[in-house]
């Protein structure tokens, strides 16, 4: 089996690897070809593949390549982690928006939106090659905004889903609070890639969740950021990724103060690079504990193997709606449970959810609707609309002055707006 990775210049890619240098038996993988532009940076990470690999007694080829037709051609599944325009533009989408009073972040709120825009129409590109050059090859998208980039490949007929590390987090975490096999545990997980609960964590069957919060509340309000009363209030454990919503000013007023997420990885970038090019270096380093995306490779591992040998299992993706959340247009993109064949996947039957969570995430499912149209069609207007639409932003002078900051900073990155 030959796996591509779009974007495999990634300092995280030997996170990815080691991941399938452990599971082999699960994901028999015969060659990892590496693609990204930046040649000697991806020259660094393909020599320390080879090396984990080695040590690890895996015979997968690794390749490096900037030519996408030669990476792609013949893959069985292409894994997209790309980064359009790099640690500067995540700065950028991060620190911007405070200058309006709205929480910096790289996949939520106005800077998900600036990454919206940059990376949809270069994802697309990218899947029509693969297409041409591997067109039973599955792609699966782990490039943020997964939501929306996962609904816009779908939209163009590509066969793609996306992956997020958020479920299989939670799903470790609480297996290790319990004291338990991690496959033992499974998640009533619902809502928008990055604006999701787990309303129910089943043990072999059984909901466990009222014991967890009991024994254990104390760590996973810390784990999220959010006060333990309102997860006991609540009942359900929001994703990390709410305490943007639930705590905005609080964030808002951290962030001021603060190095931004960017730079730390950026820094860490540097350091990483380093590690790789000493040829001693084999093993993964303890720093890509701190790069985040924990878990990345297990979840990639599972749904490749399971897309592959028709497994029929039950994974947390992002596909689909059909009717799943009878609240949200069929073609929306959610992230819940759902059952992984060789065809794809289908979210499993969701209980009705309570208009606490329901509203929100109609809200960013709207939101995340205009955001494509801008992504695909361009126009400050298209930005306004998506802007004023997303409920961390929501008044109109706040989405005025933030088009104009959005698109006057990523200009590079728009066609549409290099040529106003």
């Amino acid at each position: 089996m030959k796996l591509a990775v779009i974007g495999g210049g990634s300092t995280y890619t030997p996170e990815l690897v080691d991941g399938f240098a452990r599971l082999r038996d699960e994901l028999p993988l015969t060659e990892i070809a590496l693609v990204d532009p930046a040649a000697e940076r991806t020259a660094l990470v393909a020599g320390m593949a080879r090396r984990m690999l080695a040590r690890a007694g895996h015979p997968a080829a690794v390749t490096a390549t900037a030519d996408l037709r030669e990476g792609v051609a013949g893959a069985d599944a292409v894994l997209f982690q790309l980064r359009v325009g790099g640690q500067a533009a995540r700065e950028v989408d991060e620190t911007l928006p405070l200058r309006c009073g709205c929480v910096g972040q790289e996949t939520t709120g106005a800077g998900g939106l600036a990454k919206a825009l940059r990376t949809v129409p270069v994802v697309l590109e990218i899947a029509d090659t693969v297409r041409r050059h591997a067109p039973d090859a599955w792609i699966v998208d782990f490039t943020n905004p997964v939501g929306i980039v996962t609904r816009a490949l779908l939209d163009a007929g590509h066969r793609a889903i996306g992956l997020c590390n958020v479920a299989i987090g939670f799903q470790r975490r609480f297996a290790a609070h319990l004291g338990v096999e991690p496959a033992r545990v499974s998640l009533g997980h619902v809502g928008l890639n990055h604006l999701t609960w787990e309303r129910t964590v089943h043990l072999d069957g059984v909901d466990v969740l009222p014991r967890l919060l009991a024994d254990h509340g104390k760590e996973i309000a810390a784990d999220i950021g959010l006060p333990l009363e309102l997860v006991e209030r609540l009942g359900a454990v929001p994703s990390y990724y709410l305490r943007y919503f639930y705590a905005h000013d609080l964030v808002v007023a951290e962030q001021r103060v603060s190095p931004s997420r960017a730079a730390e990885v950026a820094a860490m970038e540097a350091e990483l690079l380093g590690i790789y090019a000493d040829p001693a270096a084999d093993t993964k380093p303890e720093l890509l504990a701190r790069r985040g995306g924990a878990f990345y490779s297990e979840a990639a591992v599972a749904l490749i193997a399971s897309l592959a040998g028709d497994r029929g299992d039950v994974q947390v993706v992002n596909a689909r709606n059909d009717g799943t959340l009878p609240f949200l247009p069929d073609e929306a993109v959610i992230e819940v449970p759902a059952r992984i064949t060789a065809a794809g996947a289908a979210p499993l039957p969701v209980e009705p959810v309570e208009p606490l969570y329901a509203g929100l995430i109609a809200h960013v499912s709207a939101y995340e609707e205009l955001a494509l149209r801008a992504a695909l069609h361009g126009g400050p207007g298209r930005v306004r609309d998506a802007l004023l639409a997303h409920p961390l932003v929501g008044q109109e002078h706040l989405a005025a002055e933030l088009t104009g900051l959005l698109v006057e900073a990523n200009r590079p990155h728009l066609p549409w707006a290099a040529a106003e």
